[in-house]
């Protein structure tokens, strides 16, 4: 890996997105770019929590509240302390608020303002190799699941919060009409090194 790169007043670049909209591979090519850690929130900690638990992946209702507040902990501590690190997380910018030196990008696939499920969903088949099935189920029931939790912890059950809420980043890309490189060459252009 190269020496990490310093982006004026950047520590961090925190990506979020509903599942399947591109957050991953951009998250990926500005790692490799800065030369920084990408760490993927769910990878590293709901792991553990999942296998300790005998869990699948879209049981998030499952799960206890008190891992996601651990977790949301150990989240906050990396944005405080951390730098030169690519953090993929859904709600990484909303914990991001006001902590200095954090960069947050959402990234959506939206046609007219509207989410596009299908388009989502194709791509998680076409990326993982599941079935049309196990990804209806990954992209809109552990979405939803996600959701529910995330409201009643975070939003006191406000059934209209959600962790894409524009308000909470400084970058959002529409990947609807934009390929990876497009996508990549915008989040470039936004952090003053395109």
């Amino acid at each position: 890996m190269a020496s990490p790169f310093d982006v004026p007043g950047i520590r961090i670049v925190t990506i979020s997105g509903r599942i399947a909209s591109g957050s991953t591979t951009l998250a990926n090519h500005l790692a490799e770019k800065l030369g920084w850690r990408h760490l993927e929130g769910g990878e590293i900690f709901w792991e553990t929590v999942r296998k300790k638990m005998g869990l699948a992946e879209k049981d998030t209702n499952l799960r206890p509240d008190q891992e996601d507040e651990l977790f949301d902990a150990k989240l906050k501590q990396i944005l405080k302390e951390e730098k030169h690190i690519v953090l993929e997380t859904k709600l990484a910018a909303f914990n991001a608020q006001e902590i200095e030196g954090i960069f947050k990008i959402l990234v959506l696939c939206e046609k007219n303002g509207e989410d596009q499920p299908q388009i989502r969903i194709d791509r998680l088949i076409n990326r993982e190799g599941i079935s049309v099935d196990e990804a209806k189920e990954e992209v809109l029931h552990r979405e939803q699941s996600d959701l529910e939790k995330w409201r009643k912890l975070y939003a006191n059950s406000d059934p209209n919060w959600v962790y894409w809420d524009k308000k909470y980043y400084d970058l959002v890309i529409n990947t609807y009409d934009k390929n990876s490189e497009q996508t990549f060459q915008t989040a470039l252009t936004a952090l003053g090194i395109g």
